[in-house]
């Protein structure tokens, strides 16, 4: 066997391996269903989680920035005249404190953000926590310059912004690049107040040094090239009308002009410091105009990114769940249609082999029953054809009727050629039967007028001979399915059935009889006990050496009455006995010992005579190292009170003629 052949066979049967064909991409299927499943819900989840996280710390981080931004404009201005009024910073202080309260207390959403955000955003807690430090430094300056207090605000706001950069940077690649613009735009807020913050500061003065002129002229650059190459093409829809209208207004191209006219005058002198021009009130009209323009539009924006984020990720989680029914639909309906058709294919092929194996077992072997019976069977209707369409299963079907039908044909044609071969036989046994009978008569006759010894001795030796061709014209008889032609009207005595059988068998000197039960065997069993009494007596001479005996005993048992056999052969091995011992259980078919040797073919004989009449008969080893034959004759065929009158086997002078008469125990 092949290793391939081997490893379909420990595959099993066909109905795992349908099972695996189901199973597998079931699997397949369930498994694709379920990571897609999983990821879509995750990134929604997600989505959702990183919008409610801008929400609740991204959007009042803007706030807080706004209001920074204010507050910065404001100190800026208390420090350049500390002799002013400080209502209007101590309300914004107010107003930044709530601001930074309500950041400060996302603290947990926080702390679940992820690492990239949460770093940036404990940045800016930890910022916002050091303002209270800067506004005392600022209220009581001792080691602290005004430009430096200024600086620790802007660092405050550019903290957030890169918070609120990392918040914007989301997993929808759309939405990202909708918050870049918008996070430009908060940039350029920061810019142009960081502006006006340093010009507040300097405003009473009337002067910048040159370190100032050069940061505000950074700020002014950085936030130009901001907003003309990065914010306004990439800007769309209404952030870009409103970025517009503001950028096109009076009060924006009044900041630009006041920005122009400081940068038109680098430092010179001295002291290397650039005159302020006097336009202190258009500036602070245009900022106070310009910032609640901008500060208004970044927060609708930012609501508006933030409400587009989360119908986003609403509907990512309704597709999402969408197409998790549809694929659990389709799964289950695969499921459902693979287990349907493995169930069919495994119905169909176990009813196929319940229907061959009907066939086989029971119908074929009925018709081959029929058939030994000699009944006449059709071939055509003696079985049932199988119909399972005219897929492969039905075409297995088909072939299998195709075979059922040539078996039965076959079997039609054998038993026929046998019927005719046994008929053949049995005409042939009839007519030397006839002769064999014709042969002892004339042999009986010369016997009754012969008194020489000499004479009669050849006449018994040719009548034994006779008697031993009568047993094998026979044993064609019951090969052919018939009787033999023998019968008797009355029981006859056992001990003269037992000689006459004894008498059938050429070396009959060797046998010894031991019995003194008086008991008859009924009338239609003699010529079988006989016939099948001269059949084991004859193989026990033919299968032991000469001049070894061979006993012949009889006694009455509990079930009836018991003949033994035995001789000193060379005996049979243990599985010898075992077949010729279940062929003489169950007679065996006529084409089973068609070929055997003579052995087999008396044995053949023996069983079919035993099954006639309910006998038993078995063979076991003997002590003395032969084989001894039990013949058990049930009580239904055994006379004890019977007259032997028709066998005269007290007077013992006749020999049984052409009508069964027993020959006269003295001859041999």
């Amino acid at each position: 066997m092949s290793p391939r052949t081997g490893a379909r066979r420990r595959l099993g049967s066909i109905r795992l391996s349908l099972f695996l064909l189901a199973l597998v991409p079931s699997v397949t299927l369930a498994g694709i269903w379920g990571l897609t499943t999983i990821q879509m819900f995750s990134e929604g989840l997600q989505l959702r989680s990183q919008t409610e996280l801008s929400r609740s710390t991204g959007a009042m981080g803007t706030h807080a920035t706004l209001a920074l931004q204010q507050e910065r404009r404001l100190t800026a201005a208390w420090l350049a005249e500390p002799k002013s009024s400080r209502t209007a910073l101590d309300a914004q202080r107010g107003r930044t404190d709530e601001a930074v309260a309500k950041l400060v207390g996302r603290a947990d959403a926080i702390a679940e953000a992820p690492a990239r955000i949460s770093d940036r955003m404990y940045g800016v807690l930890g910022s916002v926590g050091s303002l209270e430090y800067y506004r005392d430094q600022i209220d009581r300056p001792s080691d602290i310059t005004a430009a430096e207090a200024l600086d620790q605000y802007t660092s405050i706001i550019d903290d957030q912004i890169h918070a609120f950069q990392e918040l914007s940077q989301v997993d929808d690649g759309d939405l990202t690049s909708q918050a870049g613009p918008l996070v430009s735009l908060e940039h350029a807020a920061e810019l142009i107040s960081e502006e006006d913050a340093r010009l507040t500061l300097a405003w009473p003065a009337g002067r910048l040094d040159t370190e100032g002129w050069s940061d505000f002229a950074k700020l002014v650059h950085t936030r130009r090239w901001l907003v003309d190459d990065q914010i306004v093409p990439s800007l769309r829809g209404e952030t870009k009308a409103q970025t517009e209208r503001i950028l096109q207004s009076a009060e924006w191209r009044a900041l630009e002009a006041v920005e122009d006219q400081i940068l038109a005058t680098p430092p010179t002198g001295e002291e290397r410091t650039v005159d302020l021009p006097d336009l202190r009130e258009s500036w602070a009209k245009a900022m106070d105009r310009v910032s609640p323009q901008y500060a208004t539009m970044i927060r609708e924006q930012t609501d508006a990114l933030l409400t587009r984020s989360a119908d986003e990720a609403r509907s990512l989680l309704v597709t999402a769940a969408s197409l998790s029914a549809a694929g659990l639909l389709a799964l289950l309906l695969c499921v459902g249609l693979s287990w349907r058709i493995t169930r069919s294919l495994s119905r169909r092929l176990r009813g196929l082999r319940v229907a061959t194996l009907a066939l086989a077992e029971e119908r074929l072997p009925d018709v081959v029953a029929r058939l030994e019976r000699g009944e006449k069977v059709d071939p055509e209707s003696a079985t049932t054809p199988l119909d399972y369409g005219h897929d492969e299963l039905g075409q297995v079907a088909q072939a299998f009727n195709t075979a059922q039908r040539t078996a039965v044909h076959t079997a039609v044609e054998l038993a026929d050629t046998r019927r005719g071969f046994q008929k053949v036989i049995l005409g042939i046994a009839r007519q030397s039967q006839n002769l064999v009978n014709l042969q002892l008569s004339k042999l009986d006759a010369l016997e009754r007028r012969h008194t020489d010894p000499e004479v009669l001795k050849g006449l018994y030796e040719l009548d034994s001979t006779a008697s031993q061709l009568r047993r094998y014209e026979e044993n064609l008889v019951i090969v052919s399915g018939e009787r033999p032609g023998r019968s008797w009207s009355e029981p006859v005595a056992l001990i003269d059935i037992v000689r006459s059988a004894i008498g059938e068998v050429a070396e009959y000197q060797r046998v010894e009889l031991h019995t003194d039960e008086e008991v008859s065997v009924a009338p239609p069993a003699v010529a079988d006990v006989i016939h099948l009494l001269a059949e084991l007596i004859d193989n026990a001479t033919a299968y032991s050496p000469a001049p070894s005996p061979v006993w012949v005993r009889a006694a009455m048992v509990a079930k009836g009455l018991v003949v033994e056999i035995e001789d000193r052969g060379l005996g049979l091995s243990d599985d010898d006995y075992a077949s010729l011992n279940g062929q003489l259980a169950k007679p065996p078919q006529f084409d089973v010992v068609a070929l055997a040797d003579d052995l087999r073919l008396g044995m053949f004989v023996i069983s079919q005579l035993a099954h006639r009449h309910g006998i038993g008969v078995t063979l076991r080893p003997s002590p003395y190292g032969g084989t001894t034959a039990i013949v058990l004759i049930p009580d239904e065929i055994v006379v004890r009170d019977a007259v032997s009158g028709g066998a005269r086997a007290q007077t013992g002078t006749d020999r049984a003629d052409v009508n069964g008469r027993i020959d006269a125990p003295g001859r041999r």
